[in-house]
């Protein structure tokens, strides 16, 4: 039996992948730490509440004190890092550079050392594309310049390097995924924030003209691909996770639209992100060359994810109705970017 902490796994990505390990591998047990901030959410994994395999603890993983003793009493034996501030816009934000640097940078390192000292079999660091910046051509390999672009994508840059010099002490794995989508995922993001906006009967907001491109995969690909290197990565690589699903994000809006029986009036293009990167783009030769290979057609996601949020109203109604969520879409699409 393997014992993984999973932390941050209340958010988008880490409760499914703690979903994909408890549904489709029987020797695992699961702790889930997660602080349990704005998009950290409990309800993402309610059927899991009474198995005897998942336990939550919240918490914080700068906490040194409680990742010990969970690390202790669960007897753990590895750990997958989702735990971040991934706002990007709001990392932009003077006051916020701090949080994001404490928990994204400081917070790992923590983590490190925890396992360090506790002798840690494996620790996997899920990390984004972003640490790249934009890809005028090509596509970005493991061994490309990071050259970030945001606060968030620079403190997981430097989070990322914490990684790596931990590598001589223990086994650390590096994931870094192109965009994900799918169920969950919470509704200030590009694709849920569409589709609930279209449910609300409100615009959809596009950035700039929305020639923006970005590597899509499905939430559910991601988990696979981040469990196919913990069992099989080799210690202290790095390996990016995509499936070449390069679109404009204009395109996606017509994709949702075409789903949800909407038409192009309910674009509404908005003031563009300060700085935005035109293009992300990561060769994922090194981890299909290991054995992995997406299964899923983008379409086919597409349209199972718009399902899901119209199926599951009351999952995210419950999110944009609290008071936090309706301030900032007023301050960030009404106010600041003119949307209606």
């Amino acid at each position: 039996m393997k014992n993984i902490l999973v932390t941050g796994g209340c958010g988008f990505i880490g409760s499914n992948f703690i979903r994909y390990v408890l549904s489709n591998h029987s020797n695992y047990t699961i702790v889930n730490l997660d602080k349990l901030t704005y998009a950290g959410n409990e309800e993402n994994l309610r059927e899991f509440k009474t198995d005897e395999k998942y336990h939550f603890k919240k918490g914080d993983i700068c906490n040194r004190n409680l990742v010990d003793k969970i690390i202790k009493n669960g007897n753990i034996d590895t750990i997958v890092n989702f735990a971040a501030e991934s706002h990007v816009d709001k990392s932009n934000q003077e006051e916020a550079e701090e949080i994001f640097k404490l928990t994204n940078i400081t917070g790992t390192t923590i983590l490190l050392e925890r396992a360090r000292r506790n002798k840690i079999e494996r620790f996997l660091q899920v990390s984004t594309d972003e640490v790249y910046g934009s890809a005028q051509e090509g596509s970005f390999s493991e061994k490309s310049s990071l050259n970030p672009t945001s606060i968030y994508a620079k403190s997981k840059a430097e989070a990322d390097e914490r990684v790596l010099l931990y590598s001589r002490y223990i086994n650390t794995l590096i994931t870094r995924s192109s965009n994900n989508f799918g169920p969950y995922q919470y509704p200030e993001k590009f694709l849920s924030l569409m589709v609930t906006n279209l449910s609300l009967a409100k615009k959809i907001p596009v950035y700039g003209d929305g020639k923006q491109i970005r590597d899509w995969i499905y939430v559910e690909d991601n988990c696979e691909a981040i469990y196919f290197v913990l069992n099989n990565g080799k210690p202290g690589e790095i390996y990016n996770i995509s499936t070449k699903n390069e679109l404009e994000n204009i395109e996606i809006a017509k994709k949702v639209l075409k789903l949800t029986g909407k038409n192009e009036d309910s674009i509404k293009f908005v003031l563009d992100r300060e700085n935005h990167d035109l293009r992300y783009s990561i060769d994922n030769t090194k981890i299909t060359e290991l054995g992995w290979n997406t299964r899923s057609s983008f379409d086919e996601s597409l349209e199972k994810t718009v399902n899901w949020y119209i199926k599951n109203a009351e999952w995210w109604i419950s999110i944009r109705n609290k008071p936090e969520f309706r301030k900032w879409y007023e301050e960030e699409y009404i106010k600041k970017r003119g949307l209606e």
